[in-house]
């Protein structure tokens, strides 16, 4: 059984998470499939966005602990290097929208993947833990980097410290979530916003989330880096359907171009 099954369809790819039986936790092989099913929504224009979640009751646990201390296995050096860092570089490189459907814990690298996502949307039942110092390690995936963004730096300090078990009401309030649905609304709802995103104008959304990226920036360069975008987003085919359809009082059909 094939740890990710990745689909794509009306310029939608879906990733979703298959080792139900283990939580969705990530071993070597299931973190090479994520690779490449991300590097290949990435670079197919078709594409428009991707939709990310699991199957089971669990979101993701993490890493495969089994795997972790193996004394044939990766070590966590690779484990973090070569598994989980290119994992969420694509989430934040790739210049389509990402959206990503929590339908359980999501615990460690799990948590961190699914914060890396551009909309991160969640089952009523789902939680968040940042459960790394419950065995000694510190927080990987980008987690030191995103939650403070995040949610502020003294409660991301506190809930990655103390891993403490948010629920997906206190993840919402707190600004780690877009929105949170029923249980057995969630995959609709999610896949409504994907669909929704598929139909909008890839590039410049591609050209937001660059400029989100690059947010560490002072006032003046984050101000000359949007004039820069602007310029690009200004000369796309898109922009110039949105404001023919503004004019002519239409529904626009954009291309993603």
């Amino acid at each position: 059984m094939t740890a990710i099954l990745y689909n794509k369809q009306a310029g939608i790819a879906s990733i979703i998470l298959n080792r139900p039986d283990k939580f969705n936790s990530f071993n070597g092989p299931m973190a090479m499939q994520m690779q490449d099913a991300l590097t290949d929504a990435a670079t197919d224009k078709n594409i428009r966005c991707i939709f990310i979640s699991a199957n089971g009751k669990a979101f993701c646990a993490g890493q495969d602990l089994s795997e972790a201390i193996a004394p044939t296995g990766p070590g966590i050096e690779n484990i973090v290097k070569k598994h989980y860092n290119p994992i969420v570089k694509l989430l934040r490189k790739t210049e389509k929208p990402i959206v990503c459907a929590v339908n359980g814990v999501a615990a460690g690298a799990g948590a961190n993947i699914a914060l890396a996502c551009d909309v991160v949307v969640a089952a009523q039942s789902a939680s968040f833990i940042q459960a790394f110092s419950k065995i000694g390690l510190i927080p990987d995936s980008g987690g030191t980097f995103t939650l403070p963004r995040l949610v502020g730096f003294q409660r991301a300090s506190a809930l990655m410290m103390l891993g403490d078990k948010v629920t997906a009401a206190d993840a919402l309030q707190m600004g780690m979530l877009y929105a949170v649905y029923a249980d057995e609304m969630l995959q609709e709802k999610a896949m409504q916003l994907a669909q929704t995103l598929s139909q909008m104008p890839t590039l410049g959304i591609g050209l937001t989330k660059r400029l989100l990226n690059m947010s560490d920036n002072n006032l003046q360069q984050q101000l000359d880096a949007e004039a820069q975008m602007q310029v690009i987003a200004a000369q796309s085919h898109d922009y110039g359907e949105g404001v023919n359809a503004f004019l002519e009082k239409r529904k626009p059909v954009f291309k993603g171009e």
